[in-house]
């Protein structure tokens, strides 16, 4: 499989092969078999593999993830689309509630397999409840695994890993890099919650992840000119969070600067900036530093890249931190 494929190709090549290597495997959601999907993620799948594993749901939230739970405990492996990340909120008693606590509930008897996929983040013009970042509220729920890619080649081998694990995974997919081009291996290069350098450099950390990946490598990529190197890590994955690569690259440069599109306000930045300074305090030349959203209503999209944290405001923050 080999060869450079788009983001939404390489998860819909998951999926494929999820439902091909188990037939306890199935997904769940609205419009996701005939029309394939908003997105197209599942186009295909369901004249392949039949109308009893792709299967196409109601526009009701709660019933599609609670549906998935009854299926998980019965021996089942469902993967559920929510179509739209503000489509979601109905579907979140259910979540937090009982998928997340069902294992613990039973004393670790019970498995839950379920994969939720929510595309999710703005950058696409889209209207109201369309262009939401809501992964804090999952990373705070103990007994959810939460994880991003940001490229072609993590969202493939990221979502076989979240099919196969027997935990919750909400799996969040950056929809505004659903079109970007990347070499997808034939294989995963890491475990489904570690932490990827993905630019080396000595003199600030940036660390993001889904979209904003991008974003910060072409931040360092503009910085590299002025003669500051920059470190970009991808965190990939938002519960656990892979702790020990931050600590060390922070520890390494002496400036962290987290980037997310969610609101800085009670973000996952402020978990990472307190983690790092607990971690790095006696080597850390500056705050740790972050950048994201307004703590207000995503706004109309004619005035959505006023909103969205970008190279200038990124690179901004770099400055900040290096002229302490």
């Amino acid at each position: 499989m080999a060869g450079q494929l788009s983001m939404a190709k390489a998860l819909n090549n998951a999926l494929r092969k999820s439902l091909e290597s188990d037939p306890k495997t199935l997904l769940m959601g609205e419009d996701i078999g005939k029309l394939g999907g908003v997105f197209r993620i599942t186009d295909g799948l369901q004249k392949d593999f039949g109308e009893d594993r792709v299967i196409d749901t109601p526009l009701a939230e709660s019933g599609i993830v609670g549906t998935a739970i009854g299926l998980a405990l019965r021996g089942y492996r469902p993967v559920v689309e929510i179509q739209f990340d503000g489509f979601v909120y109905p579907a979140f008693d259910q979540i937090v509630s009982q998928l997340a606590k069902m294992h613990a509930r039973a004393l670790g008897h019970v498995k839950m397999p379920v994969t939720i996929r929510i595309p999710y983040a703005g950058g696409i013009g889209a209207v109201e409840h369309h262009s939401e970042s809501h992964e804090a509220y999952f990373a705070h729920t103990a007994g959810l695994r939460v994880v991003t890619p940001s490229n072609a080649h993590d969202a493939h081998w990221m979502l076989r890993q979240a099919i196969a694990s027997d935990d919750p995974v909400i799996f969040l997919e950056p929809k505004r890099r659903y079109w970007d081009k990347a070499e997808v291996g034939d294989a995963a290069d890491l475990p489904l919650h570690s932490a990827r350098i993905v630019r080396p450099g000595a003199d600030a950390t940036l660390i993001a992840y889904g979209p904003m990946v991008k974003v910060c490598q072409e931040a360092a990529a503009a910085a590299e000119e002025d003669g500051r190197r920059l470190e970009v890590v991808d965190l990939r994955s938002l519960s656990p969070i892979d702790f020990a690569v931050l600590e060390e690259s922070v520890k390494r440069t002496g400036r962290g600067i987290v980037v997310h599109e969610a609101p800085v306000f009670l973000g996952m930045g402020a978990e990472l900036a307190a983690r790092l300074t607990e971690r790095c305090f006696y080597h850390l030349e500056a705050p740790i530093l972050r950048v994201g959203g307004y703590h207000a209503p995503y706004p109309p999209s004619r005035v959505e890249e006023a909103f969205l944290p970008d190279l200038d405001r990124v690179l901004d923050a770099v400055d900040r931190s290096l002229a302490f």
